[in-house]
């Protein structure tokens, strides 16, 4: 029995695990299609890339959510540490990795699933700076959508306003919103449309934990008491006793 709940660790960084490679198996995986598809039309292609992906990450928050939160994001993971959950450095460490190992895991799935190479090395360039603003402003509005949600007690909705939030940003930013380093490392290994080349991918990780950091900030300023439901990211996953255990933090912001 762990101290988070019902789930041991080892239960959580697989749900980790799992979650983080349906969604880049997602992300690949529909975007190859996307390319197959709808050649000539990038318009399209990103359309139906973003509508995939937004609704399997809906999908998969559900699914593996009430195990590990599904952070399915080491910036999620790091912010929740840092803001005051209960989730230990050990814990986090192990959470990133296994959000690592699973984008990795679901990059070679998607490539084999439509006959490339399990892994090829993107030649696609994304380097400049608007696309380093974009990947900023992409992470911090969905740390503050995550973090506002849980703090107004609408955790039900949480995978619903993350999956509208990723696919408008699809749009709203020109890198496309990755938003997630393990996502963003696992995009180098795929020549498709979804990739991203090896040499851009640092810049854009260094970005998105800017975006981190100012979101952090900002959920300091506008939530003071955040760290009373910070156990709730993304959705709560504290085992049979999340629901006596809300209740007692509400109780006690009301006196």
């Amino acid at each position: 029995m762990s101290s988070r709940g019902e789930y041991t660790l080892g239960r959580r960084a697989f749900a980790e695990f799992l979650g983080t490679a349906l969604l880049v198996t997602a992300v690949v995986g529909s975007g190859i299609a996307a390319q197959r598809m709808s050649p000539n039309d990038a318009g399209l292609e990103l359309f139906e890339n973003a509508a995939a992906t937004a609704a399997a990450l809906v999908a998969i928050i559900l699914a593996v959510g009430a195990v590990s939160g599904a952070h399915l994001n080491p910036v999620v993971t790091i912010a929740d540490r840092l803001l005051g959950g209960h989730i230990r450095w050990r814990d986090t460490g192990a959470y990133v990795i296994s959000q690592i190992a699973g984008g990795v895991a679901g990059v070679v799935i998607a490539n084999l699933m439509f006959g490339l190479p399990a892994i090829e090395a993107s030649t696609k360039a994304r380097d400049a700076g608007h696309l380093w603003l974009s990947e900023a402003v992409a992470t911090f509005g969905l740390l503050l959508v995550i973090f506002g949600a849980v703090r107004a007690r609408r955790t039900s909705v949480i995978p619903f306003a993350v999956g509208a939030y990723i696919g408008a940003a699809y749009f709203f930013t020109s890198s496309t919103s990755f938003a997630n380093p393990a996502v963003t490392i696992a995009r180098t290994m795929t020549n498709t449309f979804s990739g991203i080349e090896p040499s851009s991918a640092p810049m854009f990780i260094v970005f998105q934990f800017v975006g981190a950091a100012i979101a952090i900030g900002a959920i300091l300023v506008l939530y003071p008491t955040i760290r009373r439901v910070a156990d709730d990211v993304v959705v709560p996953h504290n085992g049979p006793d999340a629901d006596s255990s809300a209740a007692t933090s509400e109780l006690a912001e009301s006196r």
